[in-house]
Parts: structure tokens; sequence; C-alpha cells
């Protein structure tokens, strides 16, 4: 038996066990096109990634994380926080941190550190600066710990295309030095050129699965 053929077994004994399906009153293309409409709507889990050395509790509500004065070039990160059946998670928080400019952590204080309350309908948007690198972990990052009541805690990190670790290739180099475990978390980065200045974009979406 395929997956595809054991997911849509699955699917018409849930509509069965939940009265859908009673002697059979509905056609097999109606019950096919319920099982092709409830596949159309489901979305994979956000790939976990590991957690690092760095994450301290207590970070506030920072929608802003830039330092005054401080160099970095600007980056905006936006995102949805998704169940796994593409609906908005209420009562989200996003926990952010990366290095600064030029690759260090801030173990004292909350700079480049941040816990979101997304709000409805399960936004997340801060402005930062684009990280820096250092020996042990030479691609850029940013770190995430995502929590929502009744869904599973995530642990999770995205990297950027353009780094120059990837040597213009991240299809192909996403792997070297075993530093990213999948594809998806290199995001494409786009350049908004704005009035003040130019600054980086880079959208990543979440996908929560329930507790």
């Amino acid at each position: 038996m395929t997956k595809a053929e054991l997911y849509r077994r699955e699917f018409l004994e849930k509509c069965i066990g939940r009265g859908v399906l009673a002697s059979a009153v509905l056609p097999q293309t109606r019950l096919l096109a319920l099982w092709e409409e409830t596949t159309a709507k489901s979305l994979k889990p956000t790939p976990t990634d590991v957690l690092g050395p760095f994450f301290k509790k207590g970070a506030p509500d920072h929608r802003d994380m830039r330092i005054k004065g401080e160099p970095g070039f600007p980056l905006k990160i936006t995102g949805k926080v998704y169940n796994t059946r593409a609906e908005p998670v209420p009562g989200a928080r996003v926990h952010l941190w990366h290095a600064d400019f030029k690759g260090i952590y801030d173990a004292n204080g909350y700079r480049y550190r941040s816990q979101l309350a997304v709000e409805p309908p399960g936004d997340y948007t801060v402005d930062t600066i684009m990280p820096g690198h250092y020996p042990d972990r030479p691609a850029q990052h940013v770190h995430y710990l995502i929590s929502a009541p009744g869904h599973r805690t995530l642990i999770a990190q995205i990297y950027f295309a353009t780094d120059p670790f990837f040597e213009g290739n991240p299809d192909k180099n996403y792997t070297k030095r075993n530093m990213v475990s999948n594809r998806e978390a290199v995001r494409p980065v786009t350049l908004i050129d704005e009035s003040t200045a130019p600054r980086a974009a880079v959208t990543f979406d979440i996908v929560l699965e329930k507790a």
C-alpha cells in the first residue's frame, strides 16, 4: 500500500468515526474530493535544529532589536505561525536571538534578543541586523524557540541564501561542514531600497505540531 493510499484510508476512517460517513451515503468521487481538499491544506512541521549554548530566558518583547549607534546591515524578519492544518496558532510566542555584527552573543544582557507575542492572525515582525560570522559557526544564523498552548515547542534556526558561506549556491552547499540540516532553513533574502537606507528582508513561516 502506498503512502497516499494510507493517508486516504486514515482520512476515511476519521470520517467514519466522526459520523461523516453513514452507510456509505457519500459517493466515492465526493469522498476523494474531501480527501484531496484535506491533504491540500495540510502543512509539514517546520524542521527542528539545535538550541545552541546561547539561549537566555526572560528576553523582552522587542519589535525593534537594533541597537542605536551599533553598526550592522538592517534586517527585517517577518512570518506567520501556523499549525499543520494551515490555521493560525493563537497564543504563540517566538523567541529570537543572534550574534551581533562581530559574531558575539550578549551573555549578560538582552542585545539582539527578543520574545515576541504573536499577534492575530498569527503574524510576527522584528527589525534587527544581519548577524556576524564566528569561527565555530561560520554561517550567519538566527535562533528560534517557538511555543504555543497545545503544541509542541519548536527549536529552529534560519540561515541566509546570500551568505558567502554558501558560495552563491545554497542548494549545493547547505550541507557544507554539516552546518545546515535542512535546505528549507536557508531563506532567500530580498533587498529593500527605502528612502532612509537599504535593508534586507527575510520571511520565515513556522508550522507547529499539536502536542
